[in-house]
């Protein structure tokens, strides 16, 4: 018996898999921009005198700072949590004139260089600020070059990193939950708070620690807006600053420090990550 064409069975053919080799054009720059990020990481860990480390991390001035900069990127990262979750929500789930605008002013200090970020709260929190006059006249409330200020700064840097992971993630949740809790006679914050938030919650976590990583590197607008006082609101990247210029032993323990946050925030982040590429 002869088989024929029809007879035989159809054999698809695997596309062929690109080329894995790598262009010089493209290796070349890629290796020199990869050298230029690691290379300063290296030599900010050889150079670190690890014998000394204990010592200089446990002197009261290094304590000090650690200690201010661990509660003030908390708070303000617990602040960024009661605002930016709601207006989250609002730029994700309604529709009102100017979005756009308000979700380009939420994202502006994203690029706005920190200095001017400062500059900005001393002009509206100031002692003579738009708002600042009044919170001293009503309140005797005085905000700037306090612990308080260095919180207010630290909020002001970080809050957009919260704002757009939390607003991506309501994006990506699927809406009919909120319409099935409210045709059960939810309303819509309880439908929020019973449906939307445990639906959200990795994204909240996400945005929660980004905030708290970025409020803990803070340096420009805290020193303008907050000043650099030890004790009160010289935190970790201010206490580099200053003691790069007298004592660079420990400049670079402090370093070490910001950089070990950094690596297991990014470890932390990996699978969310992972997951969404």
């Amino acid at each position: 018996m002869t088989t024929t064409a029809q007879d035989t069975p159809h054999k698809t053919r695997r596309p062929r898999p690109p080329g894995r080799g790598v262009p010089l054009a493209l290796l070349a720059p890629a290796l020199i921009g990869l050298a230029f990020l690691v290379v300063p990481l290296l030599a900010l860990v050889v150079r670190a005198p690890w014998r000394d480390l204990p010592e200089q991390l446990t002197s009261p001035a290094v304590w000090d700072a650690l200690r201010l900069s661990l509660v003030c990127a908390t708070t303000a990262t617990a602040l960024s949590l009661v605002v930016g979750v709601p207006l989250a929500w609002l730029l994700a789930r309604t529709d009102f004139p100017g979005r756009s605008l308000v979700r380009a002013l939420v994202t502006l200090p994203l690029v706005l260089p920190p200095v001017v970020g400062g500059v900005a709260l001393l002009l509206a929190l100031g002692r003579n600020g738009i708002v600042g006059r009044w919170l001293d006249e009503w309140f005797g409330v005085t905000l700037p070059f306090t612990t308080a200020g260095v919180v207010i700064a630290e909020t002001f840097v970080a809050l957009p990193f919260l704002v757009i992971s939390v607003e991506g993630t309501l994006r990506a949740a699927d809406p009919r939950f909120e319409e099935a809790a409210a045709t059960l006679g939810a309303s819509r914050f309880t439908a929020f708070r019973r449906v939307t938030l445990p639906l959200i919650a990795p994204g909240v976590a996400a945005g929660a620690v980004l905030a708290w990583a970025r409020a803990l590197g803070e340096f420009g607008a805290t020193i303008t807006f907050a000043g650099n006082f030890p004790g009160r609101t010289q935190t970790m990247p201010l206490a580099v600053y200053l003691a790069l210029q007298n004592d660079p032993a420990a400049a670079i323990a402090l370093s070490l420090v910001l950089l070990a946050v950094s690596v297991a925030v990014l470890a932390g982040l990996r699978d969310r990550w992972t997951r969404t590429v």
